[in-house]
């Protein structure tokens, strides 16, 4: 039950201590959700209380469910922006209509990541590469800023996915800033800035929300024109089954399984971050889709949008010593709290300090330094993350991740059609790359080759093309090939189509006097040689256990018939 249920693990064991660590952890995360939660179903287009309702039962489910410990799971930034560019169209901002299209999104993630768990589909974590998450969560963080233009300025702007568009509509709002506004957004983020450099143990998003609160009570709005929040129903949620049509799933659906696959790996990354500096549990790539489906699905029940684990939250609930999900149900009970009772204290909560927490919050996901960092390694993952931030900027979300997973695939399979090759020569005894040691000496009438990747129907034209290339490349002036020895210890398998390469040269090798061998061929590739029939054709003397055993060979052999040449003419 435990692998189903990993809460049963920490749960025999929880002990004072751990209490001593989970109370003011809970605490903490609970104080600066909730301020957080509200920005967050601003930039989702929901009224602000969805983001409380979603700081609710998603993490108590997790707490039971999930198999990390520190993971705080609820609303985030980039998850609520996919939110608000799939219903973009669908339904105007905030109405009824769009908070249960919201909901049923939640409702259809869950289904999603349940299923996936249940069929154990967490390998596809391995599918979204860094610079894929990289150029990904850059391109949403410029977008989600852009989108909190109306609150930081006061001006009317259409919510959108694409930086074009936004861009335009800033420009066209641009002589329309309202003053007030723009010196509060401003003044609210060189606060956040401050205290997160000076004062870091300071709640910065709730002295920063009840400064703002403070200023429009005791200023006044009438005057100045400065948008706040209004009224936030108070209470806990109710039980709200979302109704699923037929139409809304079919129009959901390439969102919710976007959010699904995104939410997940954003997740699991975070978790496995932690637990491999905590080093006293394990996570489940599995059990973590099973737990936040279910988190996702009854959270969907009662009033929340998609959820996830979130970057800083779960940074502060690991600096502030969480030990266990008991956390999470404190910071559930602080959001309940909350809503219970101080709802109404957050009426005069100005739009544009939330819009500020959201800036300040997602600065940090526009990820520069690592981007110089690829371009100076690795220059084709640097196109990859590149290309990836501009079809998520300029396409959209959903389109960004796709085509960057899919870019990210053709990378690998173009990759694993030209692995590395390389012609050996001895040099103190160990044989070498011949381009790179210029001192490694060839084996006069040997062409000794190491290919270091599978033979397959897409790599035999790089082989076939490699070993043209380094016969051509011999020196005019050296004995002739009469071997050519393939050292095929990093080959992992053989496909019929190489097979039947191989069979070629081998013919042609022939009719010219040139024996082909092989050394330190592994079991799989020896395998899928026999059953081609080539082991045979080949000759099992013609396999050896190593570079240096091929060659001694062929010397025991040259010396036994000098030998035999020697005992007949004396006889």
């Amino acid at each position: 039950m435990s692998a189903f249920i990993p809460s049963i693990g920490w749960i025999k064991t929880y002990s004072r201590k751990d209490f001593a660590g989970d109370l003011p952890a809970g605490l903490t995360v609970g104080v600066m959700l909730v301020p957080q939660g509200m920005a967050y179903a601003m930039i989702a287009g929901l009224p602000v209380v969805y983001g409380l309702y979603a700081a609710l039962i998603p993490q108590v489910v997790y707490a039971f469910l999930g198999s990390s410990r520190q993971l705080a799971v609820g609303p985030v930034a980039m998850d609520s922006l996919l939110v608000a560019s799939g219903l973009t169209g669908l339904a105007v901002v905030g109405s009824d209509r769009y908070i249960e299209l919201a909901l049923m999104l939640a409702l259809m993630m869950g289904i999603m990541q349940l299923a996936l768990g249940a069929l154990r589909m967490g390998f596809l974590a391995q599918f979204l590469s860094r610079p894929v998450i990289s150029g990904f969560t850059s391109a949403a963080a410029v977008i989600i800023g852009l989108n909190q233009l109306p609150s930081l300025l006061g001006i009317q702007m259409e919510r959108s996915a694409q930086l074009h568009v936004l861009i335009s509509e800033a420009i066209s709002a641009s002589s329309d800033v309202h003053l007030p506004t723009a010196f509060l957004s401003g003044a609210a983020v060189l606060a956040l800035i401050a205290l997160r450099r000076w004062a870091p143990r300071v709640p910065g998003a709730l002295a920063v929300v009840a400064a703002g609160i403070a200023f429009l009570t005791f200023a006044g709005d009438s005057d100045m024109g400065i948008r706040s929040v209004g009224d936030i129903p108070s209470g806990l949620p109710g039980f709200r089954m979302p109704g699923l049509l037929w139409e809304d799933l079919r129009t959901l659906a390439p969102v919710a399984a976007t959010l699904a696959f995104i939410a997940f790996v954003e997740a699991y990354s975070l978790a496995q971050t932690v637990a491999q500096r905590r080093a006293d549990h394990d996570i489940n790539a599995n059990q973590e889709l099973r737990a936040l489906g279910l988190a996702n699905i009854f959270g969907s029940m009662f009033g929340a949008y998609p959820t996830t684990g979130g970057f800083s939250r779960t940074a502060v609930n690991e600096r502030a010593g969480a030990m266990t999900g008991v956390s999470a149900l404190i910071s559930a009970t602080v959001v309940a709290l909350t809503l219970v009772f101080l709802t109404p204290a957050f009426g005069n909560l100005p739009q544009s300090v939330l819009g500020a927490i959201i800036v300040v919050a997602i600065a940090g996901l526009v990820d520069v330094r690592y981007a110089r960092q690829l371009f100076s390694s690795h220059r084709e993952e640097a196109l990859l993350l590149l290309a990836t931030f501009c079809l998520t900027a300029f396409g959209g979300m959903v389109m960004g991740i796709g085509s960057g997973v899919f870019l990210s695939l053709v990378l690998t399979v173009f990759r694993s059609t030209r692995p590395h090759a390389a012609e050996l020569g001895a040099i103190a005894g160990v044989y070498r790359n011949v381009e790179r040691f210029p001192k490694a000496q060839r084996i006069p009438g040997w062409l000794i080759i190491r290919y270091d990747g599978p033979l397959h129907y897409a790599s035999q034209a790089h082989f076939k093309g490699f070993l043209k290339e380094r016969l051509d490349a011999l020196p005019s002036h050296s004995q002739p090939v009469h071997t050519v020895l393939l050292h095929a210890e990093s080959i992992p398998y053989v496909d019929a189509s190489a097979c039947a390469m191989l069979s070629g040269l081998i013919d042609e090798w022939q009719k010219q006097g040139v024996t082909f061998k092989l050394a330190g061929a592994i079991g799989p590739t020896r395998d899928a040689l026999h059953r081609a029939g080539l082991m045979d054709r080949i000759g099992a003397d013609h396999f050896h256990t190593g570079v240096e055993a091929a060659l001694q060979a062929q010397e025991n052999s040259q010396q036994r018939q000098i030998a035999t040449q020697t005992v007949l003419s004396e006889g």
